[in-house]
C-alpha cells in the first residue's frame, strides 16, 4: 500500500453548489477556462484520448463526471505473485477517507493492459456505495448496460469481457493514467471529450472562467452565423476581442 498526505486538498473543498456548476460544463471548456489563469502549460493536465468515455449517454442525463480522486493500481495477467495483493477491504476503508464526490482513478499496470477488467456491475455498485460517482481507468471495463443503468460514469481504455486475475496492487498512492500523474485528492473532470484535472487553487474560480470563455466564443459563433458576415469584420472582431492574427 502507498500512501501521501491529502490533507492540503481536503481544507478547501467545493460546495455542492460549486460542484454542481462544473457539472454544467463540458470538460473541453474546463480546459480552456484552466489556460486563463496560465499556472501549467497548456499541453499538461488532461488524459490522452486512449482514456475514452464508456458510456457518452450518461453526460447529458447526469453532467460531467467530477470529483476528487481515490487512486489503486491493478494487474490481471497472472495471479497475484505469491498470492500477495493488496486487501479489498483496506482498500475500501480507504476509499472512504477521500472527500465527496469520489472518482475512482485506477492505473493497471499489466502490459499491454486490460487483460481483464477490474470494472463491472458488482464494483461500480460497491463503488457507487462507497461515495464513487465513476472511475476512470487506462485498464478495462465491462458489464455496460448494467453500469449505465446504475448511472455509473465509466472513462476507461478498453472494453473487455473477462476478470482474468483481475487483484489489487496498491492504493493511495499517485498513479498514471492516460498518461497523467493523479494524486489522491485531485479534482477531476471529465465527459465524452476526455479528462482533466482542476488545480485546487483555482478550481473556485474555474466556473466563472468558464462562462467568460464561453461568452467570447459565443460572440464569434453568432457573428459567423449572421446575414451581414464577412472577413473583415471577423477579423475586426478578434482583433477587439484581443485575439492573435
Amino acid at each position: 500500500m502507498r500512501r501521501i498526505d491529502t490533507d492540503q486538498h481536503m481544507t478547501n473543498l467545493l460546495s455542492n453548489e460549486e460542484l454542481e456548476a462544473l457539472r454544467r460544463i463540458n470538460t473541453p471548456t474546463i480546459a480552456n477556462a484552466i489556460e486563463t489563469f496560465n499556472l501549467r502549460p497548456r499541453n499538461q493536465g488532461f488524459m490522452s484520448p486512449e482514456v475514452r468515455c464508456a458510456l457518452p449517454e450518461l453526460v447529458p442525463e447526469l453532467g460531467a463526471l467530477v470529483g476528487y480522486a481515490v487512486t489503486a493500481r491493478i494487474m490481471a495477467e497472472q495471479p497475484a505473485a505469491g498470492g500477495r495483493r493488496a486487501s479489498r477491504f483496506d482498500y475500501w476503508d480507504y476509499v472512504l477517507t477521500g472527500p465527496e464526490p469520489r472518482v475512482a482513478v485506477i492505473q493497471d499496470l499489466d502490459r499491454p493492459p486490460a487483460v481483464g477488467s477490474f470494472w463491472g456491475e458488482v464494483n461500480a455498485n460497491i463503488h457507487r456505495a462507497l461515495g464513487c460517482a465513476g472511475v476512470i481507468t487506462d485498464g478495462g471495463v465491462r458489464d455496460l448496460d448494467e453500469v449505465r443503468a446504475l448511472g455509473f460514469h465509466m472513462f476507461a481504455a478498453h472494453v473487455i469481457v473477462s476478470h482474468a486475475y483481475i487483484h489489487l496492487v496498491d492504493f493511495g498512492g499517485p498513479v498514471k493514467v492516460g498518461g497523467l500523474l493523479v494524486q489522491p485528492g485531485d479534482l477531476l473532470h471529465a465527459d465524452q471529450h476526455g479528462a482533466v484535472v482542476i488545480p485546487h487553487e483555482v478550481a473556485r474560480e474555474v466556473a466563472t472562467a468558464a462562462a467568460m470563455v464561453d461568452a467570447a466564443e459565443r460572440r464569434v459563433i453568432d457573428y459567423c452565423k449572421s446575414a451581414d458576415f464577412s472577413v473583415e469584420r471577423l477579423k475586426a472582431l478578434v482583433r477587439e476581442m484581443g485575439g492573435a492574427k
